[in-house]
């Protein structure tokens, strides 16, 4: 799993670096997951996602292709522990994050140029679903050692519909720049995962048990950003 995951990441950025992008953009997220997947974890995701794309969509070629690139935090837990049984006097901050990292292809579809522009979009890709725990120093939130728990991958596809409402023109090398409002469904394939609560730590013993999840990872996200032209 872990080999597909980083090809397919290492593919992304070949492309991207080979082929300078027309238009780009970012994007804070909110995700809510859906079907099986809200049966396990029933809590609001959040987090960002970037674009490019191989041109401009214009009245003349009104779709364009592209990749994009999200993570989105769906769990966290924070507790003090003592650093260790043999420094029972020292304590650290365990943080423990659920997350998603998501990669795919785009296809776009805005043929309406102006200040207001309504489009669609498709998206094939995948998502890399895991879990990581790490301690840091009470002192100064200096990170001490990370560890990743669980992992999966999943291939994920779906659509969405945004609009976006022009800023501002003529921004140097930005020809026009946008206010980007979307929202997608993507359908995820069944995984392997963890979720909050999913990790038990024996505190006698310092055994772990990991009370894993199976389901498909449909997933609803709503997304506000800016999407620059050039």
């Amino acid at each position: 799993m872990k080999f597909r995951f980083l090809v397919s990441i290492i593919v992304l950025i070949s492309m991207i670096s080979i082929v300078k992008a027309q238009s780009a953009g970012i994007h804070l997220m909110l995700g809510y997951p859906q079907g099986e997947f809200k049966e396990n974890v029933d809590r609001l995701g959040y987090g960002f996602n970037i674009h490019g794309t191989l041109w401009s969509a214009s009245k003349e070629r009104p779709f364009t292709i592209g990749l994009n690139v999200g993570y989105l935090v769906y769990g966290e837990e924070s507790e003090r522990r003592r650093f260790s049984n043999p420094i029972p006097d020292v304590w650290v901050d365990v943080n423990r994050t659920n997350s998603i990292l998501n990669f795919h292809l785009l296809f776009q579809i805005s043929p309406f140029t102006g200040t207001w522009r309504p489009y669609v979009e498709g998206l094939f890709g995948g998502a890399y679903i895991f879990t990581s725990t790490n301690i840091e120093s009470e002192w100064d939130n200096e990170e001490i050692a990370r560890s990743t728990n669980f992992d999966d991958y999943t291939w994920s596809y779906g659509g969405g519909a945004g609009l976006l409402i022009k800023l501002s023109e003529n921004l140097g090398d930005v020809s026009t720049l946008y206010l980007d409002l979307k929202a997608r469904y993507m359908f995820g394939t069944n995984a392997e995962y963890l979720a909050e609560g999913s990790i038990t730590v024996d505190q006698k013993n310092g055994n772990v048990y990991y009370d894993v999840l199976e389901s498909k990872t449909d997933l609803l996200s709503v997304h506000i950003g800016v999407t620059a032209y050039f």
